[in-house]
């Protein structure tokens, strides 16, 4: 079986059509949250997966935008959320706030949180194998989490810690939109990286009135 990883959409239309697009066949698709804030088409991202009815957990800004959870913003990702909370109708709030922080797919096979799986707003690198003892892992074969937008798998004798990386804003270096293929037969994880027009994406940030450096920031993956 093969499974579809995406995380930290953040409302990034353009990156998220170019990740669908591209992704490979996949018996089915999971998100690891924050499909809102920071660019400009937030109705149009949370649309897309609810049409797809798309597994997913609520990342930190998903929760502030659905206003079940405050969190503490800097003034570029409070502008997104505000931005976010005016967009979405009040179906698509509901739709928010009621994901789960944390789900089971695949018969239980694969986990999936936001941050930390004790903490879903703790940053969790996936290279720090102290933090993802089998504690963590528990039962699951494969733990997905995203939060870090840092693309990356570690593989232990308990299973496959990943994070897929961020659809609508890198923060690795790398500004193409990041994504992951997980197959749970073989064992096995392909990382993706596609291009798509972050020319776009500025322009759009700028016309909505939203902080300029949240486009910017995509040119250098930052």
């Amino acid at each position: 079986m093969k499974v579809g990883l995406i995380s930290d959409v953040h409302s990034n239309r353009v990156a998220l059509e170019a990740v669908l697009e591209d992704m490979p066949s996949v018996d089915e698709l999971v998100c690891a949250g924050d499909i809102v804030g920071y660019n400009p088409w937030p109705a149009d991202c949370l649309d897309e997966l609810r049409e797809r009815e798309v597994p997913a957990v609520m990342g930190n800004h998903d929760a502030a935008v659905a206003a079940t959870t405050p969190f503490r913003f800097n003034g570029m990702a409070q502008a997104g959320v505000e931005h976010a909370s005016k967009q979405l109708s009040e179906a698509q709030l509901e739709w928010l706030a009621d994901l789960p922080k944390e789900r089971l797919e695949c018969d239980g096979r694969l986990k999936i949180v936001h941050g930390h799986p004790d903490d879903p707003d703790r940053y969790s690198r996936y290279t720090y194998p102290e933090e993802f003892s089998p504690r963590l892992l528990e039962d699951e074969d494969v733990l997905v989490l995203g939060h870090t937008h840092v693309q990356g798998v570690e593989k232990f004798a308990e299973g496959i810690v990943l994070n897929p990386g961020s659809v609508g804003q890198p923060r690795d270096g790398d500004p193409r939109a990041g994504y992951a293929v997980v197959d749970l037969e073989a064992m096995t994880v392909e990382t993706h990286r596609v291009e798509y027009d972050i020319e776009t994406v500025r322009d759009a940030v700028q016309e909505a009135d939203l902080p300029e450096r949240i486009g910017s920031r995509l040119v250098r993956g930052k």
